[in-house]
């Protein structure tokens, strides 16, 4: 009997695994990507809505910053899982158009699925994908406008208004932009500009007043620390005072449990006690003798050293935290002390003033007018948590966007203008090309023009008329026009100072398509779950 005919089953995987691959794979991770899109296309725009998420815990949060809304929905399609990375790169690199990235890369994929269905090869497309995406980065480019800050200080000073307005054109702090804007500029030129470090920008959250209640600080300000008695007894308002940063604890400590001590005599015992005093004296006398005004410490100043500062109108406060303490040293100068004695004028920092000033129902410390001043601090105000979370999300991304403006000072035109104009221009760059690259080139370019048209349904306006006449700007030379919301109509948005920074479209055209060429590339996912029974079977107890 001949077997030459059959061919043996062989099995390469662990019964259970969940193997699947082709054409309906590829399908299956687009829809799967769509669905994303989906959740996030109401939120894009400054007519976009806030979504509430209310995660397992209980806690609420309200947002429509794409990144915070999808780190919090639990996905689990492993590719679905790509777009929520994405969109993290975006807000790390460069802090807004989350949401873009994430739809724009839906969109290459929803046009990407009709040639898919249509039997076209994947790496046909994701060769089509990549060439377009080439182009479209190019002309970026080619049309930023270039604003130099040497020229004009002032000027240079409005293009960063114009982009923060823009970024916070869409957040819950529309309203108030121009509260917030000069806030926003205000704290990223007050840092050094070669560094320009983010995270020296403080924000501290007050709940209570109105959003509009919120205070700019040109230095640092923190919360009052745990403090003893006599703290109310110290001087709360200094000029021009001396400020010492220690790392070292200032207290009595009490005796460990069991602690053994073997005395002769009850004089012994005092004198035990008494070295113990004579310690934190000497570090005491140590301090006030350098004639600081202000003592701040890692650790705790327990109520014996609070007692003794106070006799000599000496303001402390014990356990601030590290990231206040690094705040306070880059503001005011000088540099921590992990010892009280041998302390040098150049150990000691100033500032112009120092108050403790009471916002809402928090007391805190303000720094203000620091020479070293390359911090500040925003104290944010409103009426429920929530509110105050979501300004403080917009916040980071409208000063995102202002530190990316300062080191790459080139903009675009935003509302759905540069999204046209590329359109318009890989369009015409398709009709020159043969083959099937042709067909994806101009799907690239009818994906772009999402952006544009989810604006306007989000805005309730009629997005197929407003879109042909966009078209029909564009064709014209009208390079700048977009969707200009407050006539509802179209207009150029260069001119009504509607700007981002260019980098954020390169990065988000650039993370998009490759979260799409990535995604059409794999064709077979292999899912291997663990067995419900806890483990793999077929060894009993004691098998070798």
């Amino acid at each position: 009997m001949s077997f030459s005919t059959q061919t043996p089953t062989i099995v390469v995987l662990k019964e259970g695994t969940d193997s699947s691959q082709g054409k309906g794979q590829i399908l299956s991770n687009i829809n799967a990507c769509l669905a994303i899109q989906d959740t996030l296309k109401p939120t894009l725009g400054p007519f976009g809505s806030d979504i509430l998420i209310v995660s397992s815990n209980g806690k609420t949060t309200i947002s429509n910053d794409g990144a915070t809304i999808l780190k919090l929905l639990d996905i689990v399609h492993p590719a679905a899982k790509m777009l929520v990375d994405i969109s993290r790169a975006q807000d790390a690199e460069v802090g807004d158009g989350t949401t873009s990235v994430t739809i724009l890369a839906g969109e290459f994929l929803k046009e990407a699925k009709a040639f898919i269905e249509d039997g076209m090869s994947s790496h046909l497309i994701i060769k089509g994908l990549r060439k377009a995406n080439e182009l479209a980065i190019a002309k970026i480019k080619q049309l930023a406008v270039q604003i130099t800050r040497h020229d004009n200080e002032q000027e240079f000073r409005q293009l960063l208004e114009k982009c923060a307005t823009t970024a916070m054109s869409s957040k819950l702090i529309s309203k108030n932009s121009t509260f917030f804007t000069k806030m926003v500029v205000d704290a990223v030129l007050s840092l050094d500009q070669e560094d320009l470090d983010e995270k020296l920008i403080g924000i501290k959250k007050v709940p209570g007043g109105g959003m509009e209640d919120s205070i700019f600080v040109d230095g640092v300000a923190f919360k009052k620390t745990f403090s003893y008695a006599g703290f109310e007894q110290q001087p709360k308002q200094f000029k021009n005072p001396k400020i010492i940063n220690l790392n070292v604890e200032l207290e009595l400590k009490a005796e460990k449990e069991n602690a053994e001590v073997r005395v002769e005599e009850v004089k012994d015992y005092q004198a035990i006690v008494d070295a113990e005093w004579q310690i934190i004296f000497n570090k005491l006398e140590a301090i006030s003798q350098t004639g600081v005004n202000i003592v701040l410490s890692k650790l705790p100043i327990g109520d014996l050293a609070t007692q003794y500062f106070a006799d000599r109108n000496i303001f402390c406060a014990g356990r601030v935290s590290s990231e206040d303490m690094d705040r306070v040293i880059k503001a005011v100068g000088g540099n921590i002390q992990s010892t009280c004695s041998n302390i040098k004028s150049e150990d000691i920092g100033t500032c112009e003033t120092f108050e403790e000033v009471q916002i809402g129902s928090e007391r805190y410390n303000l720094f203000k007018g620091c020479p070293q001043a390359k911090t500040c601090t925003l104290v944010l105000r409103g009426g429920a948590e929530q509110v105050i979370a979501e300004v403080e999300r917009s916040l980071h991304d409208a000063i995102m966007i202002v530190k990316r403006a300062v080191s790459h000072s080139e903009v675009v035109a935003g509302g759905g203008a540069i999204e046209m104009e590329l359109s318009k221009y890989l369009r015409d760059y398709a009709k020159t090309v043969a083959g099937k690259q042709q067909l994806i080139i101009s799907a690239y370019a009818k994906a772009l023009e999402v952006i544009p048209r989810q604006l306007c349904e989000n805005a309730g306006l009629d997005g197929i008329e407003l879109l042909n006449k966009l078209r029909s700007c564009h064709a014209k030379g009208d390079i700048w026009y977009g969707i200009d919301f407050q006539k509802e109509n179209v207009g150029n948005n260069m001119k009504n100072f509607i700007w981002e920074p260019s980098l954020v479209k390169i990065n988000a055209l650039g993370s998009a398509t490759e979260a799409a060429t990535l995604l059409l590339s794999v064709d077979e996912t292999i899912r291997n779950d663990e067995d419900k029974d806890g483990g793999a079977g077929g060894r009993g107890r004691g098998a070798y």
